[in-house]
């Protein structure tokens, strides 16, 4: 901190933490050895974080005064933070947004207190001793602390948290402050363990910021999928199948179309569809190295006296399609597209929505090859993916994440394939970042992020190098006889989505387009009204001779006047309203009016059917956004 104020004040003001040869570091630490130096303000997205992670201090702070209980996990999100608490037996109710603003009293007191960051290393068993009250943090202290170990706590006000840390100077640091939301949590997100309640807060420097940060979720509350999908009619959830959507008529058309675009991309980028088996013997995950990890999540069933598990991923499935005989190098790449149902069995409090299901499926490919082929899949793979996210608008930011340091392979390996996904990326055109240390430990990834009209980030696309399912499934090929390494050799996986799950996918477009679907995948494109009853059949000749030429169409001969079913239609976000009378009935015409040309709204324009299918069909096949 003084570095900062000898060179201003305003930067002294803006700091939230150091990096001290590329490490975090509390601004108020002293050093201990000559090194690089950088300041972070708000601004940097490592900043926001440890902000953030200051934050849930307050937060954690405030319910312990409002509440009473019980502290327990804590953490930060891409758009803020959040305590879970275990309620005290008095307490019969939960969290509820009445508590929201006694939160934000408690929490700004804090503030105005500037409470300093303690940093503290204690012993595993002064740790124990330390929340000997508090059965949830000495749960967290067995599993997280080794025996004869030591960890870095915090203390903040009346609040110590077992936390690595970095935190900002004081609370004092924390402008602008409020509680956003509460819901159900279980503890270590296990539902054998205590039901908890969580809460969620966001903080800024400014409250400027905050406000504009207030005003986007009032935005994001118009746009919420779950809203948009119940008044659309597009899919609903039931308790006899929690987690699991039911996709109504105009929702499958979404869901179908999306699969279709996909479909047609496999096709021009040389993907080959397969079908695996929704069941495997668990011994499949044990192989594969998932059951470790996953297990926890899978759906288990007792089969004929042994352990099946419904597949949560398709990798190891397509690893026996590709062992099922010897290969040759000359077959590769190879590439393994499969929308296979998949369940994972999610904690019920994490359920939302579509963003969050046990039941989905994922645009999920494989792509088995030569370790001299990795940088031109993973142009394709780019190529699709930049194909694909342009279609809908969405731009996209990359990053490359590079060996942990727990990876298993050869450093030769991973250093060669990162080269090869770097060259790619470089030759791709698009900015890109370098993320050390953050890739898998089977293999180095590309990390995609894209943003949806509101500017909110989302995670859908992977594409991930894996050079350890190839061991474990022993896959070969048959090497070139110039080859030095032997008679075979092992080929490399590469994972790749695009879509991701087709769920998310469709919660992310309901939002990003507000319900107002482009034409291409909209579920409700055409709507017929005619003006008078005397041309009712005439209408629904026009809504068949469109269906025949394969739009969603329907007819409006209901009892309404003609203003109130043409807004009714706009209502339901119909791309296009067909009007027709007695003159439309006598030339073969139709009067159209668009969603999307103002021009039209008051008065449509009156052309041949044959026109209008013409005109529809190459907006269809254009898949544009309006």
């Amino acid at each position: 901190m003084d570095i900062a104020c000898s060179i201003s004040k305003s930067l002294a003001k803006r700091v939230v933490v150091a990096k001290v040869d590329g490490q975090l570091w509390d601004v108020q630490r002293p050093l201990e050895s000559s090194g690089s130096l950088e300041l972070l303000d708000f601004e940097s997205d490592e900043a926001k974080q440890v902000y953030w992670r200051s934050s849930a201090f307050i937060l954690g702070e405030a319910c312990e005064q409002h509440f009473g209980g019980y502290l327990c996990e804590t953490g930060t999100q891409q758009d803020g933070f959040f305590y879970d608490i275990a309620m005290p037996e008095t307490r019969t109710s939960g969290v509820s947004q009445t508590d929201f603003a006694p939160l934000e009293a408690l929490a700004n007191r804090a503030i105005q207190a500037k409470q300093p960051f303690e940093r503290l290393v204690a012993t595993k068993e002064d740790l124990l001793r330390m929340f000997a009250h508090n059965k949830y943090k000495t749960r967290l202290i067995d599993e997280q602390v080794s025996e004869g170990d030591s960890a870095v706590v915090y203390r903040c006000g009346s609040v110590i948290d077992i936390s690595s840390g970095p935190n900002v100077p004081h609370t004092g640091s924390i402008t602008a402050f409020a509680v956003l939301k509460n819901s159900a949590s279980y503890f270590l997100g296990n539902s054998s363990n205590d039901s908890l309640q969580r809460v969620y807060g966001i903080s800024f420097p400014d409250k400027k910021k905050l406000a504009e940060h207030q005003e986007l979720l009032e935005a994001a509350a118009r746009r919420d999928h779950r809203r948009i999908g119940r008044e659309q009619e597009l899919f609903f959830f039931n308790q006899l199948s929690p987690g699991s959507a039911f996709f109504l008529p105009h929702g499958a058309r979404i869901y179908n179309t999306l699969i279709s675009f996909i479909r047609g991309k496999y096709w021009e980028h040389g993907f080959e569809e397969v079908v695996t088996p929704n069941m495997f013997n668990t011994e499949l995950w044990k192989q594969s190295g998932h059951w470790q990890k996953y297990q926890d999540v899978m759906f288990k069933l007792d089969v004929d006296k042994e352990q099946f598990a419904l597949k949560p991923m398709n990798c190891p499935g397509h690893c026996l399609m590709f062992g099922m005989r010897d290969r040759s190098y000359r077959e590769l790449p190879l590439r393994f597209a499969d929308f296979g149902v998949l369940h994972r069995n999610e904690a019920s409090g994490a359920l939302s929505g579509l963003t969050r299901v046990r039941r989905f499926q994922q645009d999920d490919a494989h792509i088995f090859c030569m370790h001299d082929q990795v940088k031109g899949e993973i142009q394709g793979a780019l190529d699709f993916l930049r194909d694909v996210y342009s279609t809908f608008g969405f731009t996209f930011a990359l990053e490359l994440s590079t060996r942990p340091d727990k990876f298993l392979g050869e450093v030769s390996v991973w250093d060669q394939a990162e080269r090869q996904l770097a060259e790619a990326l470089d030759e791709f055109g698009v900015a890109w970042k370098m993320n050390p240390g953050d890739g898998a430990f089977y293999g180095p990834k590309i990390d995609i992020t894209i943003r949806d009209a509101l500017g909110r980030a989302f995670q859908c696309a992977t594409i991930q190098l894996d050079f350890q399912l190839p061991e474990r499934f022993q896959l070969q090929v048959r090497a070139p006889t110039t080859a030095d390494d032997g008679e075979f050799q092992r080929p490399v996986i590469i994972h790749r989505a695009i879509l991701g799950s087709v769920e998310r996918m469709i919660a992310i477009l309901t939002e990003n387009f507000a319900g107002k679907w482009p034409l291409w995948l909209s579920p409700r494109q055409v709507m017929v009204v005619p003006v008078t009853g005397a041309v009712c059949e005439y209408a629904e000749r026009v809504r068949q001779q469109l269906h025949t030429a394969g739009f969603y169409v329907d007819v409006d001969v209901g009892a309404d006047t003609l203003n109130k079913k043409i807004r009714n239609a706009e209502l339901a976000q119909y791309n296009f309203i067909c009007v027709v009378g007695a003159r439309e009935k006598d030339e073969g015409s139709v009067n159209v009016r668009s969603r999307d040309d103002a021009d039209t709204k008051a008065k449509g324009q009156t052309v041949s059917i044959d026109a209008f299918i013409g005109k529809l069909g190459a907006l269809k096949n254009k898949q544009m956004l309006a």
